[in-house]
């Protein structure tokens, strides 16, 4: 007589991605050769592996489905089922000898995709078990790790959004409204900004932008963001801020290559002055119905860079009901069209100046605008690069 590991081994097939790879768990030599036979009546193609004991089984979960008997040797009914799947088994259908609905319900409430009795299957039942076995436990793998993804990223989005800064601006003269695009599949990118009101009723101001859009980008800029924000806070002089920064930046970045350009505003108590910093930056624009960019005879050079230059002040005078927008490198390169064709300092300008003409309300709704416009033009959303626009005013009771 055949033995059932010898029918185990004529029924394996050559290697096939529709094979079916099955673990059989039965001590009982006569009933592992009648599911071997029902097995090949029902034509199904599988590969089985047969095992006679619990602690064999668990060394063998590499499969599609268990086909699990419930009186083994070293282990007796819902325990064994309990045991395997706690190890990490794949679908499991109970084929055993013990009859009667408690069993099956208790079995499939345990977790068992099925529940078969042996002298009471076929061929054709046993192999509609096996495929609805494990489709409905890929289903559920799938449905558990979408779950998973989902949550991921919602936690990832939290956090990223728990990075964006809150202007910290209280009794200063001066409104900051910010717009932000992530040029990424997230919240956060390299570009970053911030404002904070130091103690003597000034306000300083930051527009950064670190080179490249990934991950590591985001990272870096908003530790740069942070690292800006408590030296800021501490007292540190406006035009020691750099230096510092780039003490940061060449510590934390990935690579040697990563520079960061960084543009700075300290706006005056009184919001008639302002002292500009460029770090590489492009220049803010003085809104308007004709808008102009603030004149760059102290522009400073890069952060993260060994080339020659400082970071000087150049003062700037704001006359009543004065608005300034900084922005990232993202919002001017973006395409027209689909085109090669960028929109460029210019086109921002044409830009900025149509809407300052007709919009007077808070900076963040001429933020959004701008970049509203410009992903219009654009034809879709801005994907290229990170993008962000911070428009500064005077307040209007301090403007009457």
């Amino acid at each position: 007589m055949t033995t059932a590991a010898e029918e185990a081994q004529t029924l394996r097939r050559a290697s096939d991605e529709s094979a079916i790879r099955i673990l059989l768990v039965e001590d009982d030599d006569g009933d592992a050769l009648l599911v071997h036979e029902h097995l090949v009546d029902a034509a199904i193609q599988v590969e089985v592996t047969h095992v006679r004991t619990l602690e064999d089984a668990l060394d063998h979960l590499d499969v599609d489905c268990v086909l699990l008997d419930l009186g083994l040797p070293d282990s007796v009914g819902i325990p064994a089922l309990e045991r395997i799947l706690a190890a990490g088994a794949p679908a499991v259908v109970v084929l055993t000898g013990l009859s009667g609905d408690e069993a099956g319900v208790g079995a499939v409430a345990a977790g068992a995709q099925d529940y078969l009795v042996k002298d009471e299957v076929d061929g054709r039942m046993l192999a509609r078990s096996i495929r609805y076995a494990v489709q409905r436990r890929r289903l559920e793998d799938t449905g558990r790790e979408l779950y998973r993804s989902t949550v991921r990223m919602q936690e990832a989005n939290r956090l990223e959004r728990a990075l964006l800064p809150r202007p910290a601006v209280g009794s200063a003269p001066v409104e900051v409204g910010v717009a932000y695009r992530a040029g990424r599949d997230g919240v956060l990118g390299g570009d970053f900004y911030d404002a904070v009101e130091r103690p003597d009723g000034s306000v300083v101001v930051v527009v950064g932008d670190v080179c490249g859009h990934g991950p590591d980008e985001a990272a870096l800029g908003a530790t740069l963001r942070t690292a800006w924000r408590t030296l800021v806070l501490t007292g540190t002089e406006s035009g020691d801020l750099f230096g510092l920064l780039e003490r940061v930046l060449e510590t934390e970045r990935a690579d040697p290559w990563v520079f960061t350009t960084l543009v700075m505003l300290e706006i005056a108590p009184d919001a008639r002055s302002a002292d500009l910093y460029l770090a590489g930056h492009p220049e803010p624009v003085l809104l308007g119905a004709t808008a102009r960019y603030l004149p760059t005879q102290a522009r400073g050079r890069v952060l993260g860079l060994a080339t020659p230059g400082r970071w000087e002040a150049r003062r700037i005078s704001l006359d009543p009901g004065w608005r300034l927008a900084l922005y990232t490198d993202g919002v001017f390169e973006a395409t027209i069209d689909g085109s090669r064709e960028r929109l460029g300092r210019a086109g921002l300008l044409e830009v900025m100046s149509e809407l300052a003409a007709r919009d007077d309300g808070a900076p963040a709704d001429l933020a959004e605008a701008v970049l509203r416009a410009v992903r219009a033009l654009h034809g879709s959303e801005l994907l290229d690069d990170d993008a962000a626009v911070v428009v500064l005013s005077e307040a209007r009771r301090a403007a009457s």
